[in-house]
């Protein structure tokens, strides 16, 4: 199962279509939000609980999300490496590259697969492995490394 999860706040149709966009037979699972796109073959919910979230997280083959921090936390935390596409300022998607920043950082950590154009999206999700047998441990340097760059990107 692939897991798609835009997070709750803005609407990411650049992604929910590069999705719908996906030739694959693998069942489709679909978080989109505030998004009003419709999806031709994938089970869609807006939003759910935390707890089912973590669940089809735990459940997916792969989990293609925005780079919010938590959304990436809790795949990370919870044995996935997520696809990560940056809302970025260049796409309209964010008045910023805040996204786009903590995503490259992540990748240089070997955290995150970063997708920078959707068009690249299908090869990423090709390349994605089996569920992650060992999550990151909440005490690990990726908290201490998250701080320092949140602090940093403070004004």
């Amino acid at each position: 199962m692939i897991f798609v999860t835009i997070g709750t706040c803005e609407p990411f149709d650049r992604l929910i279509c590069a999705v719908d966009a996906i030739d694959t037979p693998e069942e489709l699972v679909v978080q989109r939000g505030n998004s009003s796109v419709a999806l031709r073959r994938a089970t869609v919910v807006d939003f759910l609980p935390y707890e089912r979230l973590v669940d089809y997280v735990r459940e997916a083959r792969a989990v293609i999300t925005h780079a919010g921090v938590g959304t990436i936390l809790t795949a990370l935390l919870n044995g996935a490496r997520p696809i990560v596409v940056p809302r970025t300022r260049r796409h309209g998607d964010a008045v910023d590259d805040h996204q786009l920043e903590l995503a490259e950082r992540l990748e240089r950590l070997g955290l995150v697969e970063v997708v920078r154009e959707v068009d690249d999206l299908p090869d990423a999700l090709a390349a994605a492995g089996a569920v992650n047998d060992h999550p990151v441990q909440v005490g690990s340097a990726l908290v201490s490394d998250l701080r320092s760059f949140i602090a940093a990107s403070l004004p």
